[in-house]
């Protein structure tokens, strides 16, 4: 079953879906798990959930780096911002992260007076402590390993400047020890991987095989259009019927077996494995990404000491849940009520490429 990077006639969806629909009668119920932002928020605007059988559920996981992002952390991040002396520079969707405390987040520090600054890329950042040198400038350094290559290349460009007002705090997530964690959790649920593509495209395809081969769930690396979530659904579901568990990479003309050496070298070079706190699981061995003592000079957590707990969600709050796949977002007490993103609560609310904020944009809202 090929495919293409989308769909040239009509029939040929028409084709994967009664595919689909044979297959789903052999699974009985399945629950498929996405673990990428981007694939949920596609998912949703194509409304490929409406098109799939009943038998299927699809899920969405911990994909979204800033919705993982612990609310302890970012009520540390808060108390940075008191200080006159620093200017924090972050991607936009982390401005509006709550932490513990409603109506908290680096926007409303802002308002108050606290030096924070919207950034495209962590070499905005380095540009922003040039231009201020009476400040210190510090990089919120969130994401997977799709964003840690540049983050990296960030800090050696510090270093070869002896750039010394410029350090990143260092917020990112590794993927395969999560998603062990999130499988070896209690409550897990879930038949098959939809595998993110964005992290595939450096980790590689190969860094998945631990799926079938540790845990005996079928897994396929996708793409983002129509044709590749389709297809994949497709491979999981042939894969999950045969009883046959293995590692697909539908998304070959991005994805390599062994991905990008030289993004994973950059990687390598300037951080090291650590144990790290994810929303919803808690503190995952190996989770996260520490700088190495060679640049302690560009690490904000070292430099000011830097320490945070996991803190707790707001009183109602699903997200945690959300996060495991363990509720819908629609399954909230508080998603389209009290919670929208006009008025988040919760950051699969806020986060362009959270589970919440995907259902509710295109109408998942219930009556």
């Amino acid at each position: 079953m090929p495919c293409d990077s989308a769909f040239k006639n009509p029939k040929d969806a028409q084709l994967v879906l009664e595919k689909i629909a044979q297959l789903s009668g052999r699974t009985g119920p399945v629950r498929l798990m996405e673990v990428c932002g981007t694939h949920t928020m596609s998912i949703a605007r194509t409304g490929l959930k409406s098109l799939l059988p009943a038998q299927i559920t699809l899920l969405s996981g911990p994909g979204c780096p800033v919705c993982v992002t612990p609310a302890g952390a970012m009520d540390a991040v808060f108390a940075l911002a008191k200080d006159p002396h620093i200017l924090l520079a972050s991607y936009g969707d982390l401005l509006r992260i709550p932490g513990t405390q409603r109506k908290t987040s680096l926007l409303s520090q802002k308002a108050k007076g606290a030096r924070v600054e919207s950034v495209y890329s962590p070499m905005d950042a380095l540009r922003l402590a040039k231009a201020h040198p009476e400040l210190e400038v510090v990089f919120l350094g969130v994401g997977f390993e799709t964003t840690a290559p540049g983050t990296a290349a960030c800090i050696l460009q510090a270093a070869s400047e002896k750039l010394s007002n410029f350090s990143v705090l260092c917020l990112l997530k590794r993927t395969e020890p999560a998603l062990r964690s999130l499988i070896e959790a209690k409550d897990f649920g879930v038949s098959g991987f939809l595998c993110p593509g964005h992290v595939a495209a450096v980790t590689g395809s190969d860094a998945f095989s631990f799926l079938p081969k540790d845990y005996g769930l079928p897994a396929v690396v996708a793409g983002f259009d129509a044709a590749d979530l389709l297809y994949s659904v497709a491979e999981l579901m042939r894969m999950l019927a045969d009883g046959r568990p293995g590692l697909k990479n539908e998304y070959v003309r991005v994805v390599r077996p062994e991905g990008n050496p030289a993004a994973l070298s950059l990687t390598d070079r300037v951080f090291s494995p650590c144990d790290a706190f994810w929303r919803g699981l808690g503190c995952v061995s190996k989770g996260g990404f520490a700088i190495r003592e060679e640049f302690a000079l560009w690490d904000s957590a070292r430099k000011f000491g830097f320490s945070f707990s996991e803190g707790a969600e707001p009183p109602g709050c699903c997200c945690a849940q959300v996060i495991r796949g363990v509720v819908p977002p629609t399954d909230c007490p508080l998603f389209g009520k009290a919670c929208t993103p006009q008025d988040p609560i919760g950051p699969c609310m806020v986060s362009s490429e959270g589970a919440c904020a995907a259902a509710y944009r295109y109408r998942q809202i219930p009556l």
